[in-house]
């Protein structure tokens, strides 16, 4: 699994905004989940400081809530204070509406059924079958070789750098023989998706496994999320998956106006 993104200490900035910096940094530490938490010589490591400035940064943090400490081993976790900004993020996205659809479209197609956002290099999915006890509080996945990733990729927001810049910038790694590594052939891979309306997984990422995601779409045509359902070939076969995509799309009309505000939703 990749590791943790990392949010730059070294950039110019303004007075004061290395030490914010640094304190997100320790935070971003923690997206690599680990039920044991986080020593001061790990957060330390991960972010090349000496082991006293990570002390430092992470006592701090533990004083305003964002981290817990174990009495008996020392070591840190995520506080109360992200646990409840994490709630409030995911009820203010109308996250918490999606779960009743996708459980519908499960039952529906047999398959399963996620929501993801777009998280960086990764897609995050937030809601859905994938997201269960044990896996924490999300599942990254690459956006080049998933059907959500792609969905994510060909209607990026202009704000997501995503054009020319990032496809080259993507570690493209091959997870099966199936996998694209080249960024010319995602670049086409990702017209032939705006094309057909749906991205396909079809043994990418994992073998054995087909995948069909189709964008949440905003007024702007922009993909607010992408909802995906995920079988085996066996089951979503080649002569079904026009009808796989026509639930997928039908589910993700609704996800649309649960997740949308009016203003942002697509005018019919």
């Amino acid at each position: 699994m990749p590791g943790p993104q990392r949010i730059p200490t070294t950039a110019p900035a303004p007075a004061g905004a290395q030490a914010v910096l640094r304190a997100l940094g320790v935070l971003d530490c923690f997206r690599e989940y680990s039920a044991e938490g986080l020593s001061a010589s790990d957060i330390a490591r991960r972010m090349d400081l000496s082991v006293s400035t990570a002390h430092r940064l992470a006592r701090t943090l533990l004083a305003a809530g964002f981290l817990d400490q174990d009495d008996s081993t020392a070591r840190y976790q995520l506080g109360s204070v992200v646990a409840e900004l994490g709630q409030l993020a995911f009820h203010q996205r109308g996250l918490h509406r999606a779960a009743p659809e996708l459980e519908q479209l499960s039952l529906r197609t047999s398959a399963t059924a996620d929501l993801a956002i777009r998280s960086g290099r990764h897609a995050l999915i937030l809601v859905g079958r994938s997201v269960q006890p044990g896996t924490g509080p999300g599942l990254r996945r690459p956006l080049h070789s998933t059907a959500l990733g792609k969905v994510l990729l060909a209607w990026a927001r202009p704000d997501d750098e995503v054009s020319e810049t990032i496809l080259d910038d993507l570690p493209l790694e091959p997870l099966t023989d199936r996998t694209i590594t080249d960024p010319d052939a995602l670049r086409r891979e990702l017209a032939l998706v705006r094309a057909d309306g749906y991205a396909l997984n079809d043994g990418e990422s994992a073998v054995g496994v087909r995948t069909l995601a189709v964008p949440v779409l905003d007024r702007a045509g922009r993909a607010h999320a992408a909802l995906a359902v995920r079988s085996t070939p066996a089951v979503m076969t080649e002569d079904r998956i026009a009808w796989f995509r026509e639930c997928a799309r039908t589910c993700a009309d609704a996800l649309e106006v649960l997740l949308l505000p009016p203003h942002r939703r697509r005018i019919r």
